[in-house]
C-alpha cells in the first residue's frame, strides 16, 4: 500500500506507526559515515539505505537512486522528501525479486527489524538485506562492540538499558549476532560476500566522528595522525555524559598496545557478493575518515599512495541555519581544509613524548624535546619575529617527531593574524601543563606549582624566559582557538576564557568528568588540605610559642621593675637624668644666641 499523503512511502506491513528512531537514538549521520558512503556509491546506482540514518546522509547521495528501509513510519514521513522511495516495514520490506547495487546499514542490523512483524534475528536480517544485493553488489555494514571502549567507560553498565530504545540489549551473551570483528567476518563469508576494508568507529558506534582502517592501526601503533584523531575523537565525544575512566586516555593506550581496533566502539565493514571477480574492486579505500573543527568544515581523508600517507579534504558540509552565523573567534584563527592536499607528516606526537618523559622523570629528555620544540618555531617566524598560519597554532598535540625533524601534523589550522612566538611558545606549554596536572600524571617537579607556574618551569626547559603576562596572553589565545574549534560565538568564547583562566591544579580536566579523575582531584585537593593544615598548624604553634615568650619577658620586666635594687638604681640615676637635660638645653641655647653674630661676622 501507498499513503495518499505520501506517495513515496510503501507500507507493506509489520510498520512501528507511534515510534520513532530519530529523536532519541545516536544516529549513523553525516560525518565521516556520509563520506564513506559517498566514495562508495558510484553515480546512478540504485542504494537500500537500511535502518535509521540521518538526512545528511541522503544528502550525500544525490547521485544515486536511494531507497531507504525503515521500520518507523514517521522517521518514513521525515525522509520522504530526500528519497526516491521509502518502505516501512523492517527487514521484511525489500520484495523477493528487488536487487541493488549497495546496501547500506551502518547503524547496524537491530534498529532495521520492526517488534511488529515476525521476528527474524540478526542472521535472518542479514540474510534478507543479501538477497537483495545484485551480483557484484557491496554491503556496508555496522556493528556495535559489546566489549567497546564506549561500554568499558559507561557508569551504568550494558546490561541494564531500560530506556524506550532498548527493544533488545545486545550483548556477547546471545549467540546469534557476532560479537568481534573476526567473527562478522566469518558471518559475511557464510553468507556469500567476500569481506574487503573495515573501518574502526570512534568515539560511539552510531555517531563516528573518525573511521580508521583497522590494518593501518594494528601495523602503525605508534603513528602520530591516530594518535591525534583517537585522542580528539574521545576526548570530545563524551562531553556530557559521565564516565568511568577517561577514554581519550584509553583510546591512545589501546593504540600503542596494537588493540585499537579491537577496543573500538563499533565497526563498519565494506564486504562484496563472492560472485563479483576480485578485479572488479574499486579504488583502496581511505586511512581514515575524521570530522574535525567548527561545523561545516567537513569530513578531512588521509590515503595511503605509493609515497605515503596524503591529506585529502573531503566535501565541505551543507551549512545549518540553526547554527550562529559566522563565529568571532574567526578573526584570531579558521580552518582552511584546502591546504590538505601533501603528504601527511610521519613522526610521534610530541605532546605523548613528553607525557612520557614526565612519567620517567627524564629531564635530560625534556630539555632535549622542549628546546627543539622552541627552536623549530624560532625557525619559522616572519620578517618581524612573529608566526603566522600553521606555525601561529602549533601546538604540543598537532606536532610529530620524526628523528630531530618537527612538523604540524594538521597545517589546515591557521592563526589570522601573527602571534609572538613567546605566545605560541607558552600557548603550548599551558595546555601540556593543564593537562598534566589536571589527568593527574605524575611528573618531576614541585606538586605546588599551579599551571601557570608550570608553565613557566617548562619555558626555562625551553630556554625561554616566560613570565606570567605572557603566559596570560596565551591563556586568552587558546581561548580564541578553542572557541574556533567548537564554533563558539562571543558570549561562549568569553565564557570558555573565563574558565581556562580559572584552572586550578586540584581541578579534573576540562570537558571531562571521569570517576576516576575525579577522585584523583579529591586526592589532589585532600592533599592540598593536608598541607595547608600542616601550615596552619604551625603557623599556630609559632605564634602560640612567641606569645609565651612575650608573657615570660614582660613577667620578668614586672618583676624587675617592682624590686628594691630596681628603685634604689632609678633614685641613683634621676639626678644624672636631669643634669643631662640641663646640659642639653644650655647648649642649644648658646648655639642660638651664637647664631647672630655669625651671621653679622659673615
Amino acid at each position: 500500500m501507498t499513503t495518499d499523503a505520501a506517495p513515496r512511502i510503501t507500507l507493506p506491513g509489520g510498520e512501528m506507526l507511534a515510534w520513532s528512531d530519530l529523536p532519541g537514538q545516536r544516529l549513523a549521520e553525516g560525518g565521516p559515515l556520509a563520506a564513506l558512503v559517498a566514495r562508495v556509491v558510484p553515480a546512478g546506482a540504485r542504494v537500500l539505505l537500511a535502518g535509521p540514518h540521518d538526512p545528511a546522509l541522503l544528502d550525500r547521495l544525490a547521485h544515486a537512486e536511494v531507497t531507504c528501509l525503515l521500520r518507523s513510519h514517521p522517521d518514513g514521513v521525515a525522509l520522504a522528501d530526500r528519497a526516491a522511495r521509502v518502505v516501512v516495514a523492517g527487514a521484511a520490506g525489500p520484495a523477493p525479486d528487488e536487487r541493488f547495487d549497495v546496501v547500506v546499514a551502518g547503524a547496524g542490523l537491530a534498529a532495521v527489524e520492526s517488534v511488529e512483524g515476525t521476528p527474524l534475528g540478526w542472521a535472518g536480517v542479514l540474510d534478507r538485506l543479501v538477497a537483495a544485493l545484485r551480483p557484484g553488489g557491496t554491503l556496508l555494514l555496522g556493528l556495535d562492540n559489546p566489549l567497546g571502549l564506549h561500554r568499558l567507560v559507561a557508569a551504568s553498565p550494558w546490561y541494564a538499558g531500560r530506556d524506550d530504545a532498548a527493544w533488545v540489549v545486545g550483548g556477547v551473551l546471545d549467540a546469534g549476532r557476532p560479537a568481534s570483528l573476526e567473527q562478522l567476518r566469518a558471518r559475511l563469508e557464510a553468507v556469500g560476500l567476500r569481506p574487503g576494508a573495515s573501518f574502526a568507529a570512534y568515539p560511539h558506534p552510531a555517531t563516528p566522528t573518525a573511521l580508521l582502517d583497522t590494518a593501518a592501526l594494528g601495523r602503525h601503533t605508534s603513528s602520530g595522525l591516530f594518535d591525534a584523531v583517537l585522542h580528539g575523537a574521545c576526548a570530545g565525544g563524551f562531553g556530557g555524559e559521565p564516565v568511568l575512566q577517561d577514554p581519550a586516555r584509553l583510546a591512545v593506550d589501546a593504540l600503542y598496545a596494537g588493540r585499537a581496533a579491537e577496543l573500538a566502539p563499533g565497526w563498519l565493514v565494506l564486504a562484496r557478493r563472492a560472485d563479483d571477480p576480485p578485479g572488479g574492486e574499486r579504488a583502496a579505500p581511505p586511512v581514515a575518515l575524521v570530522q574535525t573543527g567548527p561545523p561545516g568544515v567537513g569530513v578531512v581523508e588521509v590515503v595511503d599512495g605509493p609515497d605515503g600517507w596524503r591529506w585529502r579534504a573531503g566535501e565541505p558540509e551543507p551549512r545549518d541555519d540553526r547554527l550562529p552565523a559566522p563565529f568571532a573567534s574567526r578573526l584570531v584563527a579558521y580552518r582552511d581544509p584546502g591546504v590538505l592536499a601533501g603528504p601527511v607528516p610521519d613522526g610521534r606526537l610530541l605532546r605523548t613524548l613528553l607525557l612520557d618523559g614526565c612519567l620517567r622523570r627524564d629531564l635530560e629528555t625534556l630539555r632535549r624535546l622542549l628546546r627543539g620544540y622552541a627552536r623549530w618555531l624560532a625557525g619559522q617566524v616572519d620578517a618581524e619575529g612573529r608566526l603566522a598560519g600553521p606555525a601561529g597554532l602549533a601546538s604540543l598535540d598537532n606536532v610529530v617527531l620524526a628523528g630531530d625533524a618537527y612538523a604540524v601534523l594538521d597545517p589546515s589550522w591557521r592563526a589570522a593574524e601573527p602571534l609572538a612566538v613567546d605566545v605560541v611558545l607558552a600557548r603550548g606549554l599551558w595546555r601540556f601543563a593543564a593537562e598534566l596536572l589536571t589527568g593527574g600524571y605524575a611528573h618531576p617537579w614541585t606538586s605546588t606549582l599551579d599551571v601557570a607556574g608550570l608553565t613557566v618551569v617548562l619555558g626555562g626547559l625551553a630556554g625561554h624566559d616566560l613570565d606570567r603576562a605572557t603566559v596570560a596572553a596565551a591563556v586568552e589565545a587558546e581561548a580564541a582557538v578553542a572557541a574556533a574549534l567548537h564554533g563558539l560565538d562571543a558570549d561562549g568564547r568569553v565564557a570558555l576564557a573565563t574558565e581556562l583562566r580559572a584552572v586550578e591544579p586540584t581541578d579534573p580536566p576540562l570537558g571531562r568528568r571521569s570517576y576516576q579523575q575525579l577522585r584523583e582531584a579529591w586526592l589532589r585537593q585532600r592533599e592540598e588540605l593536608t598541607r595547608l593544615a600542616a601550615l596552619l598548624r604551625w603557623t599556630e604553634e609559632l605564634l602560640t610559642s612567641r606569645e609565651r615568650a612575650l608573657r615570660r619577658a614582660d613577667a620578668t620586666i614586672n618583676l624587675l621593675s617592682g624590686s628594691v635594687s630596681y628603685r634604689v638604681g632609678r633614685l641613683a640615676i634621676a639626678p644624672a637624668r636631669i643634669a643631662r637635660r640641663g646640659a642639653r638645653a644650655a647648649t642649644r641655647r648658646a648655639r642660638q644666641a651664637l647664631a647672630p653674630r655669625a651671621e653679622e661676622q659673615r
